[in-house]
């Protein structure tokens, strides 16, 4: 079955009108950009996928990462496309110029990013990895570090890994125990760490790790944690590379994303790994939460990419499958006609419509959380990068969790769509609803999301996070309020934030009290509550731009193109957005029962 893994249009159509990428261009970090410059870039990247990528998407999967004579082996390409990464400018395209990169925004990065994924959802990890840990080291590590590891990390020559969990903490980081003691040079490391993703894999000469590790004598805690380079190899004064006893110990076999390697790598078993302080001693989950929006953001891209392209796949298939009969007007089948195609068939109908509103949506969020990125650290006014850092606080948990867990059930349906083939190895579909499982637990599992947007976000600063969000979405009712064909859309969505305010109202009150156990108690139920209404505002958005353009007489697009987006719209208004009416029920609900003393409720 032949399909297009990504629908270019789309994309194009959100970045540059929806999501106004002039003005993230406008900014003076950005001055050597323009529409054109920026779609070079993006349609190189998808030649580039289509080539590199693409075609090994499948072979990867049935050929999967694995643990040999210590170390990991994984497909050829991994190594080609670090290299061939490098050289386009896609792992250092955030950086400076400085420091060997091409200044681009966040927003644009992303949308790169994004073409890969929908590509291939495996390789791009390896270099998405690499970026972050070189953000680290250029952020808040100081020169000497920042000369030895960056540019080689940035060509694709070393890969890098980012090592925060450990066998017996798990998400809990106040529990790590690998060590760090001071020596003459730099700092002796030992401890182990699990699910690191990209830690170890031939095709790289070397794979430079930021490790979060207590020095000897601090804090118990979060408060006495440190963050460390700590590389596979290390230099020697005659610029020699010789192992720093860092160890892989195997190869963690997954259900997905098997191309995708993911490691349990030991330090220091010979007494003999090196490490080197990133900034201040005992600021290293500060240093690593700080770059923790791009990457729960680079999570819910992936996440939406796996999601549109498992869409462009059943769309396809659906497309070319021929299967019963349309019913006539006496409601029956009249066999003596052609079969018609599935696409024809009104339930097969709606669930490519669901596949399409939470694909296209969670692009949308992803790209403007991506833009709110960027404005926060580049806007000429200080008051207003204050404000759009409040907007990315309030979205990132929320980019984080909507595609992840939406998309788990967009590619479901899409899988249904194929019917009894959908099951099958033969065609894709049941391998994107592998590749997608993992998405709800990377960086930070769905109940984490929720527990910050709800008991962190929502009550931050007086609530001005959750005032500037509902702000914007207000901004969008009116507007949509001035078009008959969306005026009812507005009210609905007026309705919904007006039932936002009442659920908080029942629920903000267990918080003054202190009873916080109650208050986070459905904070997953809420973060699913909100996530669906914030989509919900975005569709509005995504119509109005439609709308606008078809009554301006504007031929950017086709006529159907914008159509189908003010269709969309409407699907999710009808079929999505009255969820929140049972969500709501379940949050303002007396009743409490997963907040118990003991356990005997399972017994």
């Amino acid at each position: 079955m032949a399909y297009q893994y990504i629908d270019m249009e789309t994309l194009k159509f959100l970045l540059y009108r929806v999501h106004d990428l002039q003005s993230v261009l406008d900014q003076e970090r950005y001055t050597d950009y323009d529409e054109a410059s920026v779609n070079l870039f993006l349609n190189a990247t998808k030649d580039f996928s289509d080539k590199e990528l693409f075609p090994f998407f499948r072979e990867m999967d049935a050929t999967p990462a694995h643990y040999k004579d210590g170390e990991i082996v994984v497909h050829p390409q991994v190594g080609k496309y670090m290299k061939k990464a490098g050289e386009m400018g896609l792992i250092g395209a955030l950086f400076d110029y400085d420091a060997g990169g091409l200044q681009m925004p966040n927003v644009v990065v992303s949308a790169a990013a994004y073409i890969q994924e929908t590509a291939n959802n495996h390789l791009p990890g390896y270099a998405g990895l690499t970026l972050g840990a070189a953000e680290l080291i250029v952020h808040f590590g100081d020169a000497r570090l920042n000369e030895t590891y960056v540019p080689k990390m940035l060509t694709g020559d070393w890969g890098g890994t980012m090592c925060l969990t450990e066998p017996q903490a798990g998400s809990s980081l106040s529990d790590i125990v690998t060590a760090a003691e001071p020596t003459t040079d730099g700092y002796s490391i030992s401890g182990q760490k699990i699910f690191i993703s990209g830690g170890d894999y031939q095709a790289a000469e070397n794979i430079v790790h930021l490790v979060l590790a207590r020095i000897k004598g601090a804090p118990a805690g979060t408060k006495g944690i440190s963050l460390f380079v700590v590389p596979k190899k290390r230099r020697t004064s005659n610029g020699d590379l010789v192992s720093n006893d860092v160890n892989t110990l195997g190869d963690f076999q997954k259900m997905g994303q098997k191309g995708y390697c993911t490691t349990h790598l030991s330090f220091g078993d010979k007494n003999d790994c090196k490490g080197w302080l990133v900034g201040e001693a005992n600021q290293g989950l500060t240093y690593m939460f700080m770059m923790m929006n791009s990457a729960r953001i680079g999570v819910g891209r992936g996440a939406a990419a796996i999601t549109m392209a498992a869409y462009q796949a059943s769309l396809a298939y659906a497309k070319e499958r021929p299967q019963g009969r349309s019913l006539t007007s006496t409601g029956k089948k009249d066999v003596s006609q052609e079969q018609t195609l599935i696409i024809n068939h009104p339930d097969v109908k709606r669930m490519l419509m669901f596949q399409k509103v939470v694909s296209e949506g969670a692009l949308s969020l992803v790209l403007l959380t991506s833009k709110y990125l960027d404005l926060s650290t580049t806007h000429s006014d200080a008051e207003e990068r204050k404000k759009y850092l409040l907007l990315l606080e309030m979205l990132t948990p929320i980019v984080k969790t909507y595609p992840s867990e939406m998309g788990f059930v967009s590619v479901s349906n899409g899988l249904q769509v194929l019917g009894g083939y959908g099951f099958c190895n033969d065609f894709v579909l049941q391998q994107y609803f592998r590749d997608i499982r993992i998405f709800p637990i990377y960086e930070g599992t769905t109940g984490i999301q929720s527990l910050d947007l709800l008991g962190r976000k929502v009550p931050m600063d007086n609530g001005e996070g959750l005032k500037l969000l509902s702000a914007e979405i207000m901004k969008t009712i009116e507007e949509a309020s001035g078009h008959n064909t969306l005026a009812a859309y507005a009210q609905q969505l007026g309705n919904k934030l007006e039932l936002t305010q009442q659920v908080l109202q029942f629920l903000m009150p267990f918080a003054h009290k202190g009873d916080y156990e109650r208050f986070l108690s459905d904070a997953t139920v809420f973060m699913e509550f909100f996530g669906n209404i914030v989509v919900g505002w975005l569709w509005l958005d995504m119509a109005i731009q439609a709308q606008t353009a078809m009554v301006a007489g504007e031929t950017d697009y086709t006529p159907d193109f914008y159509n189908s987006k003010i269709h969309a719209m409407k699907f999710y208004f009808k079929y999505e957005l009255p969820k929140t009416t049972a969500l709501a029920e379940v949050l303002m609900n007396k009743e409490v029962l997963t907040v118990a003393a003991d356990n005997k409720m399972f017994t």
